[in-house]
């Protein structure tokens, strides 16, 4: 009676019997490229077949990012190095793909890694040595097919942006047993005439086209160049020796143009948005100075001695007029007095008593006569009167009893 297996077991069992045969852990197959398919994970899953079978295959991210250097489409011959063995799962077996290359490619394949190592070794590759792209260019030199699909995207990208952009093309040949040296006699050729950035490439194609720009004379005069260079060949997957000596790679001609030349119109509104930054910073900067201006004359005033001059000369000021207002109110309150006392004297003054009707006597000698006892017959008197004096000899006197009335507003 035969043995019996589960399903699992027996898709375990025949993965053992391929990974146990020697030939299938490195095998090498030749076929044309059906239903491939980039996954989002970065892994390809795609068929390989010929007229009579097919296999499917499989190689996972990390193994195209080393063993991958083109775009695999449909209908392409390629080579296939890797492993085969079974998918338990489904139950059905596939190459693992390490490697994949052009059917033809191999040769060249390996003369570029060859190339690619020696120069990386070598230095060549490094970034201290590749040189900024300038911002602002006025002439740009293209290295390139004079015509083709290249050469008018690279003109029509830099005219786009920037009208002004003065292009200098070098007609080379890009492909052939005489496009390596064209293309360097090109790269010598503008950098004679001095252009600000050059840019070296051409359109797509198979290794074979490329080829050129694998070249290690080519590789030398890109690093030689004194202006910076930006590598433009092929499609975006396509990549050449000239891509790792260049100071700059562009996936296509077209985005070496858009790397290379300044949008002119933003750079004219970059320059108006400057201007307008600038007048506002200055306006600031000139009020704030005006502002300093003031408060150090300000401060200024306070702390000069013409300042402490003029404040005295003004308090001094001030009190002559508080010492000319005391003053004055002394001299009305004087005035006041004075004009009291002249009324009290002119109340007090014989002179007024004369002209009310009054006299005044006196004896010979000039001594006022008050009572009968001061004179006798006989005696001189003057008597005085308001309008001059009269003299008079006492012929009697007869003594009066009179009521006494005060003035006080006389003799008080």
């Amino acid at each position: 009676m035969p043995s019996e297996y589960t399903v699992t077991k027996l898709n375990a069992y025949i993965k053992n019997m391929f990974a146990s045969d020697f030939l299938l852990r490195n095998v090498c197959v030749r076929g044309e490229v059906s239903n491939c398919k980039y996954h989002t994970s970065g892994h390809i899953y795609f068929t390989l077949k010929d007229k009579g079978a097919a296999v499917s295959c499989v190689m996972f991210k990390g193994d195209a990012q080393r063993g991958l250097h083109f775009r695999m489409d449909e209908g392409q011959q390629v080579r296939v190095t890797g492993s085969v063995t079974v998918y338990e799962r489904d139950g059905k077996y596939q190459i693992y793909c390490r490697s994949i290359v052009r059917d033809g490619d191999g040769t060249l394949y390996e003369q570029f890694e060859a190339l690619k190592k020696r120069l990386s070794e070598s230095g060549m590759f490094s970034e201290e040595y590749k040189q900024p792209i300038p911002r602002y260019i006025r002439t740009l030199g293209v290295v390139t097919a004079p015509t083709g699909a290249a050469v008018r995207d690279i003109i029509n990208v830099a005219s786009r942006r920037n009208p002004h952009i003065q292009i200098i093309l070098y007609p080379a040949i890009v492909q052939g047993e005489e496009a390596a040296e064209s293309i360097v006699n090109g790269i010598i050729a503008l950098s004679r005439a001095q252009v600000d950035v050059m840019i070296v490439g051409r359109g797509g194609g198979s290794i074979e086209d490329l080829w050129a720009f694998n070249e290690e004379i080519v590789a030398q005069a890109i690093f030689d160049c004194p202006v910076p260079i930006i590598s433009a060949v092929g499609h975006e997957t396509d990549t050449t020796i000239a891509d790792y000596v260049s100071d700059r790679r562009a996936p296509t001609p077209s985005a070496a143009a858009e790397l290379a030349v300044f949008e002119y119109k933003r750079f004219t509104e970059d320059l108006e948005d400057y201007r307008r930054i600038l007048s506002m910073k200055m306006d600031v900067k000139v009020r704030n100075l005006y502002s300093e201006e003031k408060r150090l004359l300000d401060a200024l005033k306070h702390l000069s001695p013409m300042a402490k001059v003029r404040d005295r000369q003004q308090r001094l000021d001030s009190l002559n007029d508080l010492l000319a207002t005391l003053m004055e109110n002394r001299l009305k309150a004087a005035r006041h007095r004075l004009d009291v006392d002249i009324e009290k004297l002119k109340g007090l003054s014989p002179l007024d008593r004369l002209k009310g009707g009054y006299s005044y006597m006196v004896s010979d000698s000039g001594t006022n006569i008050r009572s009968i006892r001061d004179t006798r017959t006989g005696d001189e008197i003057i008597a005085y009167v308001s309008d001059g004096r009269v003299s008079a000899t006492v012929t009697g006197v007869t003594p009066e009893d009179y009521i006494e009335i005060e003035d006080e507003s006389n003799y008080g």
